[in-house]
């Protein structure tokens, strides 16, 4: 008996436990309402987690050059000096732990000054150029107005100092643009770069070595002689380079 019974269960049809599916009807326009705002919430939540991953990225970024540790300098030894620039030998541990020796160029430092005359035109302005022989590079060179500081001199001083005295003019408007190390490797001089604007004409001062030939070229004319590879300074390609940059991001908006 209990045999059969359990046979008989068996062969009965089982009972359908799915609920029927409900009747889809519109919404109405208050429940269309009460709906919309689930939906809003949840677009939301995208760009606040593109947020966190953007904050994890930075996070991430390596820290600022001030930020990161300093070698610890054992000894430092002058071994020639002159007027521009001096050799050191330099002992030294550094930050990651390594005991080193360095010959390095020290320098005061040098200012750059892009001097720009928009008066005629702001999307197409004048630059101050000087051409001038660099035996180093055992040629002439197109560069910008620029000259080494005195010791402890301000930067913004020092630069107007220069503008002067190399091109003769002086400037309304100074601001500055970007700090760099041209050759980091071996050369402890940075470059700080001003842009000047509202430009007068005076009366140039020339060091007894120096001999410059001055120009006012347009901008257009001066990024053609950059990609003809007529224009070889590193300063002015640096700084020109990004003038050129970001008075096109300011258009764009």
């Amino acid at each position: 008996m209990p045999g059969k019974e359990k046979a008989a269960k068996a062969a009965e049809p089982k009972k359908n436990t799915k609920k029927a599916p409900k009747k889809v009807t519109a919404a109405t326009p208050k429940e269309a309402q009460a709906a919309a705002p689930k939906k809003a919430k949840a677009a939301r939540t995208k760009p606040a987690n593109a947020l966190k991953l953007k904050a994890k990225k930075a996070a991430e970024a390596p820290a600022p050059a001030a930020a990161q540790d300093a070698a610890q300098l054992l000894s430092s030894e002058v071994v020639f000096q002159c007027p521009l620039f001096r050799i050191v030998h330099d002992k030294l541990i550094e930050p990651g732990g390594r005991l080193s020796e360095r010959d390095l160029i020290r320098h005061n430092g040098s200012v750059v000054i892009l001097a720009i005359d928009s008066s005629k035109n702001k999307k197409d302005p004048w630059i101050v150029v000087e051409r001038q022989y660099r035996h180093a590079a055992n040629q002439f060179l197109w560069e910008l107005p620029a000259g080494k500081m005195e010791p402890g001199e301000d930067p913004l001083a020092g630069a107007k100092r220069e503008l002067a005295e190399e091109t003769g003019y002086s400037a309304k408007k100074w601001k500055p643009l970007v700090e760099y190390y041209p050759s980091p490797g071996f050369l402890g001089e940075s470059m700080k770069v001003f842009v000047a604007e509202g430009l007068l004409a005076g009366d140039t001062d020339w060091d007894e070595d120096e001999l410059i030939e001055l120009r006012l070229v347009k901008l257009s004319e001066v990024l053609k002689m950059i990609e003809q590879g007529a224009i070889l300074d590193g300063k002015t390609l640096t700084s020109v380079l990004l003038y050129a940059r970001l008075i096109a991001g300011k258009r764009k908006k």
